[in-house]
């Protein structure tokens, strides 16, 4: 996983397996890819009701439940209104083709 070293100390986003997007600044990761994220963040997208944003803190994400990482454009974050942004939460990818 020496792929995510240029990551480190920079804010990304994470899709888990389940369905969750969580952003924060990448502080580890072991050749497992579990991940330790700084300032974590989770966002729950809702059909009609207001983007949920919940602060997680210090978090340990297993590499198991890790399906992708991608840095985070900080110019976009800073002026994106995810409050207003309404969608369905991803499904989880355990069973995708079933």
């Amino acid at each position: 996983m020496s792929m995510l070293k240029p990551f480190l100390e920079k804010p990304v986003r994470v899709i888990t397996s389940d369905g969750k997007l969580i952003t924060g600044i990448l502080l580890g990761f072991d050749v497992s890819t579990n991940i330790i994220l700084e300032k974590a963040q989770e966002r729950v997208f809702h059909l009609t009701e207001e983007t949920q944003t919940i602060d997680l803190g210090l978090f340990l994400l297993r590499g198991n439940n890790v399906v992708c990482i991608g840095l985070v454009d900080e110019e976009e974050e800073e002026t994106m209104n995810w409050a207003s942004l309404h969608g369905r939460q991803l499904g989880d990818t355990w069973h995708a083709l079933d």
